[in-house]
C-alpha cells in the first residue's frame, strides 16, 4: 500500500523536480499489411495505425489528469518499414510513399512521434533496405512526424561495414535536404548496434518482429529527482550514494509502472516494458550532467566523469527492475548534447569533448546523441564516427547509437537552435585526420569471439 508519505513525495517529486512519464509508446505490427500494391499497402497502413491508436492521445490525457502524473508525448513504433514495404517497393520513391502515409497517420491520431522508418542491416542489405536507406533524406524532409533507424552491427554478426559507409553519406544528405529547417531531418535518424525491439523512445523506435500485434511501452524519466536527492546526502559515502540512487530509481519507475498498466488496460492493449531511462530535457534542474556533477565532478567531461556515469546507471538499472517485472528497451541514463543544457554548459565551457563522449558512451544508456558537428564534415569522417560507436556496443554486448546532425553552413563555435525538446546545440570539433582508407574497405568487420555462444 501507497501511505500518504509516499504520496506526497511523488507530487513533490511531479510539481518541484521535474519528475514525469515522458513517454507512452504503442507499438503496432504492420506485418499483416504487407501486399505487392503499393496503394493497397499504404491503405493497409493507415487503417491498422488508425484504427489501433485512436484512442492514444485521449487516454494518455485521462491518465494525466486522474493521477496528476505528466505524461509529455504519446507516440506510435511500427514493424521496420524495410521489411513491410519489400514487396511493393521498387525505387526509393515508393519508400517515401510510405513515409507520407505514416506521417498521415500519426496527424490524424494526434501523436507526437512515430518510429519505424528503418531497416536491420547488421549482417547484410537487402535490395528493400538499401531502397529505404537511401530514401531516408527525401522522406525525412517531406515529413513531419516521422522518425528513422538503421541498425548496422551487432554483437551476434559483427559490423556492416558497408552501411556505415552508406550511412555517412546519407547523414549528410539529410542535413542537406533539411537545412532550410535547421538540419532537423538528422535529429529524427538514428544508426544503431545492438538495437532493442522494444525501445520506446525516438528516433530509436520500432516495433520488433518477435513482439504481440500491439503493445504498450513506457519512458519514464527524472533526473531532477535523482540530483535533488544526491543534493540531500552530499558529502557521503559511496554506499549511501548508491543507495540513494536505487532508492530514488525505484520510486521513479513505480510512476510509469502505475501508467503502463493504466493505459495497457484503457486501450486493451499488453503491457510490453517500461524503460527507466533518465532522459535529459533542455529545461534548468533536468540533467543528466548536473547528476554528475552533484556525484563530485566540477564539471560533466572532467576526470572521473565516465566513473560517475557508470555508477549512476548501474544502480538506476538495480533499482529500477525492483519496481517492474518487464524492464527493457534502452534503460539507464541517456547524454544527449542538445537535449541537455547541463551538457551544453560543459562543452561550452571547454570541459566536454566528442572523444570524452565517446569514453562516456562505453558505460552509458544508449551513445552519441544529438550531437552537432559542422556542416563540412566529410561523409566518411562521419562513418568512421558511427564506426567507433558501433565497435564500442558489438564488443562490450550493449546498445550503442548515433545522432548526430552535420549542420549546414555553420562551423565549430556556432550553435545550431532547435527549440522544444530539442534544445539547441553547440558544434562541436571533429577530427581533421582522415579514415577514409579506412570506410572505402568493403565487407564487414567479424562478430567478437565471445559472440560464439549457442
Amino acid at each position: 500500500m501507497i501511505n500518504i508519505f509516499e504520496a506526497n513525495e511523488t507530487n513533490n517529486m511531479i510539481e518541484n523536480e521535474n519528475l514525469d512519464v515522458r513517454t507512452i509508446t504503442m507499438g503496432i505490427s504492420l506485418l499483416d499489411c504487407i501486399d505487392s500494391d503499393l496503394d493497397r499497402l499504404n491503405q493497409k497502413i493507415y487503417d491498422k495505425i488508425t484504427t489501433y491508436a485512436r484512442n492514444l492521445v485521449q487516454t494518455g490525457k485521462d491518465i494525466e489528469a486522474e493521477f496528476g502524473i505528466p505524461i509529455v508525448n504519446k507516440r506510435v513504433s511500427v514493424t521496420p518499414i524495410a521489411l513491410v514495404g519489400g514487396a511493393a517497393c521498387k525505387t526509393p520513391e515508393d519508400f517515401v510513399t510510405i513515409a507520407k502515409t505514416l506521417d498521415r497517420a500519426a496527424e490524424a491520431v494526434g501523436i507526437n512521434f512515430l518510429g519505424g522508418y528503418s531497416a536491420l542491416v547488421s549482417k547484410g542489405m537487402t535490395k528493400a533496405d538499401e531502397l529505404l536507406i537511401r530514401s531516408i533524406p527525401q522522406a525525412l524532409a517531406q515529413t513531419n512526424i516521422v522518425c528513422s533507424s538503421i541498425n548496422v552491427g551487432s554483437t551476434k554478426t559483427g559490423i556492416n561495414m558497408d552501411a556505415v559507409k552508406l550511412m555517412g553519406e546519407i547523414i549528410n544528405s539529410t542535413a542537406e535536404a533539411t537545412k532550410e529547417n535547421d538540419c532537423l531531418g538528422c535529429a529524427k535518424l538514428v544508426v544503431f548496434c545492438n538495437a532493442p525491439d522494444d525501445n520506446p523512445f525516438m528516433a530509436g523506435a520500432f516495433h520488433g518482429v518477435t513482439e504481440a500485434d500491439a503493445i504498450i511501452n513506457v519512458g519514464v524519466s527524472g533526473p531532477g529527482v535523482v540530483k535533488h536527492a544526491l543534493q540531500k546526502v552530499r558529502g557521503a559515502n559511496f554506499e549511501v550514494l548508491c543507495e540513494t540512487i536505487k532508492k530514488t530509481a525505484f520510486k521513479i519507475t513505480r510512476v510509469g509502472q502505475l501508467v503502463a498498466q493504466e493505459a495497457s488496460r484503457r486501450l486493451g492493449v499488453p503491457f510490453g516494458i517500461i524503460d527507466l531511462s533518465l532522459a535529459p530535457t533542455p529545461a534548468i534542474g533536468d540533467s543528466v550532467a548536473d547528476i554528475l556533477e552533484e556525484i563530485g565532478l566540477e564539471r560533466c567531461g572532467a576526470p572521473g566523469t565516465t566513473a560517475a556515469l557508470a555508477l549512476l546507471n548501474d544502480q538506476v538499472k538495480k533499482g529500477g527492475v525492483m519496481a517492474s517485472s518487464y524492464v527493457g528497451g534502452l534503460s539507464g541514463a541517456f547524454i544527449p548534447v542538445s537535449e541537455d543544457q547541463g551538457m551544453i554548459n560543459a562543452v561550452n565551457c571547454g570541459a566536454l569533448h566528442l572523444e570524452k563522449l565517446e569514453a562516456m558512451t562505453c558505460v552509458c544508456s544508449v551513445g552519441l546523441d544529438m550531437i552537432a558537428i559542422p556542416g563540412d564534415t566529410k561523409s566518411t569522417t562521419i562513418s568512421g564516427i558511427i564506426a567507433d560507436e558501433m565497435a564500442i556496443g558489438m564488443i562490450n554486448q550493449k546498445t550503442t547509437a548515433v545522432r548526430l546532425i552535420p549542420a549546414i553552413g555553420k562551423k565549430e563555435g556556432d550553435v545550431l537552435e532547435f527549440g522544444g525538446l530539442l534544445g539547441s546545440a553547440p558544434i562541436m570539433p571533429v577530427s581533421k585526420f582522415s579514415c577514409d582508407a579506412l570506410i572505402n574497405r568493403t565487407g564487414r568487420i567479424p562478430a567478437p569471439i565471445h559472440s560464439f555462444k549457442n
